[in-house]
């Protein structure tokens, strides 16, 4: 009873912070925005060509332009004001969602979806380490975990609908759905314009070259087993084992669910996610949390084998709950063990690092899945990929006892330290 009533307090101040608010929903705008093209986007390659390597382009596409970019945007995030290259990156992805509305107006090659999407990557290569960069400068660092929680189960929120919306919306036209992508951008970019940066570190004066600042993130990261154990736990999990890629052709020619399937299965993820973030907003972790980061991407790999094997679409869409609410403890996790550890003048360059390795993942990873189903089917390309997680697990058990052994946050809390 105690615990419940000093959670409720604590969950009410920091969303009292100045600007967190506006920042949620700035984000949520935004979000919305993403998921929703990421639905119509993928489902418009696919139907354009009806070929699974084509959705295979479409990661790699936004991938290849945030390996060369992030690196070098951690630098500038660093070095610069973190809400305004966030806004400035917003404008860029408004302006793709701007072109994506214009192609789907006429009939286009498939060839200008991708090179809208490598923009679309230039524009997320900053959004990424800029948003982890400034929630710690909008709240202060013993509210950080609870703003963490209550951010994440927020966006769950853009999770869930956008997919479902997207769905819709492309049923209705696609053109439509890019015109709401471009709106939702907006609305982002006006919401932060008004948010107060109150705890931002001193810029420190440059003293290095651009290589030593660019690859001060990595050495860092380096320097803590526990983070580095972390983030490549996420990213073989997701690279070898994720299965959102092959979602379009599930709904499709497995399930037989047509877009609006499409959408509630990615919504389902988001719909576990949303769920387990409303309670680790209540119940934050506070013992074991590396051991229950281990269990939760266990648990991921095994909702995949069982979405992999599924014909029918309420087992697959409760496989996706299941993959979402596991994934939801894992990047609680890693991004609480991050921020806490990571001073704030470095912040930019590892969560560019970070970033690196998600979009390794996500974007490899649709790759990843596109060319295994392409090769070996699309129903082997799955199981494959739930079984490769589970392996990963078992072997990053082993090789980051360090991870595996961390108790509370608190024992990776890291002070001020020079670039």
């Amino acid at each position: 009873m105690t615990s419940q009533a000093s959670a409720e307090p604590s969950r009410r101040r920091v969303l009292r912070e100045p600007g967190f608010a506006a920042f949620l929903i700035a984000r949520l705008a935004a979000v919305f925005a993403m998921q929703i093209q990421a639905v119509v986007v993928a489902w418009q390659v696919y139907d354009i060509t009806r070929d699974p390597l084509s959705l295979a382009w479409v990661g790699l596409a936004q991938f290849i332009p945030m390996l060369f970019l992030l690196l070098p945007a951690g630098d500038l995030v660093d070095r610069y004001s973190r809400k305004r290259i966030l806004l400035l990156s917003w404008s860029g992805q408004a302006l793709c969602s701007g072109m994506l509305l214009y192609l789907s107006l006429g009939e286009h090659e498939v060839g200008y979806y991708y090179l809208v999407l490598a923009l679309f990557g230039c524009g997320r290569a900053f959004t990424g380490p800029t948003l982890q960069s400034l929630l710690p400068q909008i709240v202060p660092r013993e509210q950080l975990a609870r703003a963490i929680a209550v951010n994440s189960m927020i966006m769950k929120v853009a999770v869930i609908g956008g997919p479902l919306i997207g769905g819709v919306l492309y049923a209705l036209g696609g053109s439509l759905a890019y015109a709401v992508c471009l709106g939702c951008f907006v609305i982002g970019i006006l919401m932060l314009l008004p948010v107060p940066v109150l705890y931002a570190a001193k810029i420190l004066p440059v003293t290095n070259t651009a290589w030593q600042r660019f690859t001060a993130g990595i050495r860092y990261i380096r320097s803590r087993p526990i983070i580095l154990g972390a983030i490549s736990l996420d990213l073989f999990a997701v690279l070898l084992g994720g299965v959102v890629a092959l979602l379009p052709i599930y709904a499709s020619d497995v399930l037989y669910v047509g877009p609006e399937g499409l959408g509630a299965l990615r919504s389902a993820v988001a719909i576990g996610a949303l769920l387990m973030g409303i309670y680790l907003s209540t119940r934050a972790l506070t013992r074991h949390v590396g051991l229950v980061m281990f269990v939760a991407v266990a648990v991921f790999g095994v909702a995949n084998l069982v979405f992999a094997f599924s014909s029918l679409f309420w087992v697959s869409f409760a496989a996706m709950l299941v993959a979402g609410a596991a994934d939801m403890i894992s990047v609680y996790v890693r991004t609480t063990l991050i921020q806490l550890a990571t001073p704030d003048e470095m912040r930019g360059r590892v969560n560019a690092v970070n970033m690196l390795f998600i979009g390794s993942s996500n974007e490899l990873g649709e790759f990843r899945a596109g060319t295994a189903a392409a090769w070996l089917g699309t129903v082997p390309a799955a199981v494959m990929g739930g079984a490769a997680t589970l392996a990963v697990v078992v072997g990053w058990a082993w090789g980051f006892k360090p991870l595996r052994q961390v108790d509370r946050f608190s024992e990776v809390e890291s002070g001020p330290r020079s670039a």
